[in-house]
């Protein structure tokens, strides 16, 4: 294991962790980092990359479990998280975050093959930025009444419906936060309850997903690429730690507009390069 492979994994780790659950696509910055310029597939094969992008997922998704230990342990009756009710009693419960995740995890099933094999392309990711943009500003300009302040007043109806937007995620830089953020506060969420119920739906979506693909690749797991895998997590871990942290405090102050134009900007730079 050489000083360049090394720097490959720490980058890509960076790129996950700082990427994953801003609304900006972490596919997408993978697929423009690596494909533009790291060209990981060349140090051990696209079996191995492709394996260790899943890797590096796992460890922004440690970095949620961590960040949200509390609230796993309330949603599974393992420990009372004090301050959780929404005054009426209410709170946020497994039925609602099954509901939120239901529809994206059928439609992944059912198209993953094809979305692999079809849509992790530039060109697919530069219009996944923009449509995902637009999306985005229109949550700014015309979200309805404040509803639910906090996590713990999301209704089912709002579940679903983020859910189904969520949807829009599996085309590749379309990002899965900016979508159900956008989403949630269409419905009438607050951006800190869509984040939080964007964060805390992750965990099991990308867990699930994951596991799916480390089945997939197992046999690309073997004792030389360890040091590879090892670099990529723990870099994802640490970055996606300190993103989450800065993002849940910088959403209500700056909202999801300065994300918009980022992806747009970046998605027109990229129409330059290919073209």
């Amino acid at each position: 294991m050489n000083m360049w492979e090394i720097f490959v994994a720490i980058v890509l780790g960076l790129v996950e962790g700082l990427t994953e659950f801003a609304p900006v696509s972490s596919t997408g910055h993978m697929i423009i980092v690596d494909d533009l310029w790291l060209n990981s597939k060349e140090l051990f094969g696209s079996e191995v990359a492709n394996a260790f992008k899943v890797v590096i997922q796992l460890g922004s998704i440690l970095a949620v479990v961590v960040l949200f230990w509390g609230r796993f342990m309330d949603l599974l009756g393992l420990k009372k998280l004090k301050g959780t009710s929404a005054g009426n009693g209410a709170k946020l419960n497994l039925l609602q975050v099954f509901v939120g995740l239901l529809p994206a995890g059928v439609f992944g099933l059912l198209f993953e093959d094809y979305i692999d094999d079809n849509l992790f392309t530039i060109k697919t990711v530069i219009v996944g930025l923009f449509l995902g943009a637009f999306l985005m500003i229109a949550a700014d300009k015309f979200h309805p009444k404040l509803t639910a302040e906090t996590v713990d007043q999301i209704t089912y109806k709002q579940a679903l419906g983020v859910g189904l937007i969520q949807c829009l995620s599996l085309w590749p830089g379309f990002s899965r936060s900016g979508s159900t953020i956008s989403g949630g506060v269409l419905l009438g969420m607050s951006y800190r309850a869509a984040s939080d119920f964007t964060f805390i739906m992750a965990v099991p979506i990308m867990a699930g997903a994951s596991l799916l693909k480390i089945v997939k690749y197992w046999d690309s797991f073997t004792p030389e690429v360890l040091p590879f895998f090892i670099a990529g997590f723990i870099s994802a871990f640490i970055f996606a730690l300190f993103c989450i942290r800065f993002f849940l405090i910088l959403i209500n102050k700056v909202k999801l507009t300065p994300f918009a134009i980022y992806r747009i900007v970046l998605a027109v730079i990229l129409l330059f390069i290919i073209w």
